[in-house]
């Protein structure tokens, strides 16, 4: 996979882009289907007021969040996808500013850790992980989270092991 990052509203003091390449590295490691170098994603780095615009416009809530993902092919279809051949989106992630900064200060961990585990959720999501469907695909998700951020020195953020 290859990201298309764009940051707008973020502290030019840390390397936004560097991170999300890294993060997509150990992802990828965790999670065989975002390998795949037919694939891309955008990261968007931004503030809440665009975040929550895109989430008053497509999920209908009028509110900012952490991090949002657009998958924009299924789990099935990813697992389809053959390494050869044109490009595939996978979709799209939006973080916003002062939502990660906030929750960052929040759990004492720092902006650009707690950062690296929303851009890793939003891939999961973009790799077809879904919290939401059972406690069983929230706990795969959760390891699977937990075990990428280990390969980059960040501790579980759930706060166990």
């Amino acid at each position: 996979m290859t990201l298309d990052v764009d940051i707008d509203g973020w502290p030019a003091t840390g390397d936004w882009a560097d991170l999300a390449e890294r993060v997509l590295d150990a992802a990828a490691a965790v999670e065989p289907l975002l390998a795949n170098p037919r694939l891309s994603a955008s990261v968007l780095f931004t503030t809440d007021a665009e975040v929550r615009a895109l989430n008053r416009q497509w999920r209908g809530k009028d509110r900012p969040t952490n991090v949002l993902s657009f998958p924009m092919l299924s789990r099935a279809d990813l697992a389809a996808l053959a390494p050869d051949g044109g490009p595939e989106l996978a979709g799209d992630l939006a973080l916003a500013w002062e939502t990660c900064a906030a929750e960052a200060d929040g759990k004492g961990v720092a902006v650009a850790d707690h950062a690296a585990h929303l851009v890793l959720h939003g891939l999961l999501h973009l790799a077809g992980h879904d919290h939401e469907r059972s406690e069983a695909e929230a706990d795969t998700m959760e390891a699977l989270e937990t075990a990428a951020l280990a390969k980059l020195g960040i501790a579980n953020p759930y706060g166990q092991g």
